[in-house]
């Protein structure tokens, strides 16, 4: 009986594990999701804004979100006015955008949204842990979602052929706007070749975490691969830390698992696999 009993416990505790994992996985990839669809908006929003608006030395800056699933690209002036509002469908294509060139006054959440981003960008200036490097520059990206305001900051290439994971950061702020803490999500900055000169086009690609707190894939990781899928079509991709392995692949499915369990699970694949071939030798 008490064997029994010793078994049920370990099993509730590994079904919870499992559980545990599955909802971080949803969360981290949910959020991913949402950091690219703002970020889609803003690299099409600047297009058609550039493509239609004369008066760029109006220009004060740009910011992206999600309005009721809809993804807006909002730039305003020097003076803090909304000139452009630029609204897309799912497919991002700039020759389906809804363009409004009228001036306005911000909405109360883009207020919210441009507040915490004038702060974010106030800090980048002046907080050293923000690293700069040759031929990448940062991108903004507010984020509100249940009253919870961030900000991530990801590092962009002006290169081709080069997705950057890495030299990412997230703000946090409290309700007056103010920035709360500033935290790296990975210790440096890593620049991946989408065609390597020896071995040709990359189909997946791997790098690891050791920031404690940042153990698995993180939201902007999720961001990058799918801003760059389109130039990558990589298949599936890996981040690995002391603690979990995190599968991501290209139909936006995210699987983590504890790291023991991932290499147990590849040791009896490998077992399986010298098994089979021995058999088939000696048949």
């Amino acid at each position: 009986m008490k064997n029994i009993l010793v078994l049920f416990v370990v099993l509730l505790a590994v079904l919870f594990q499992a559980q545990n994992l599955e909802k971080l996985s949803n969360e981290i990839n949910e959020e991913g999701i949402a950091l690219y669809r703002s970020e889609m908006a803003s690299w099409y929003g600047t297009d058609v804004f550039r493509a239609n608006y004369e008066n760029m030395e109006n220009v004060g800056g740009y910011f992206s979100y999600l309005d009721d699933s809809v993804p807006k690209c909002i730039f305003f002036s020097k003076d803090n006015k909304v000139i452009a509002t630029i609204a897309f469908p799912t497919n991002y294509n700039p020759k389906d955008a809804n363009l409004d060139l009228k001036e306005r006054d911000f909405t109360p959440i883009e207020r919210e949204y441009f507040a915490i981003r004038q702060n974010a960008l106030a800090k980048i200036k002046t907080d050293t842990i923000f690293k700069s490097y040759q031929n990448t520059s940062f991108n903004i990206v507010p984020f509100i979602q249940k009253n919870v305001k961030k900000v991530y900051v990801l590092t962009g290439p002006s290169v081709n052929n080069v997705v950057v994971f890495g030299n990412d950061y997230l703000l946090t702020f409290n309700n007056k706007n103010e920035v709360k803490n500033v935290e790296k999500l990975h210790n440096s900055m890593i620049p991946t070749s989408i065609q390597d000169e020896k071995v040709g086009k990359t189909v997946s690609g791997v790098h690891s975490h050791i920031i404690e707190k940042w153990l698995t894939i993180t939201p902007t990781d999720i961001c990058t691969l799918m801003l760059y899928h389109n130039l990558t079509n990589w298949d599936s991709y890996t981040v690995v830390s002391k603690k979990y392995v995190s599968i991501w692949n290209s139909n936006n499915k995210l699987v983590i698992m504890k790291t023991e369990n991932f290499k147990n699970m590849a040791e009896n694949i490998l077992k399986n696999k010298d098994k089979t071939e021995s058999k088939e030798k000696t048949e």
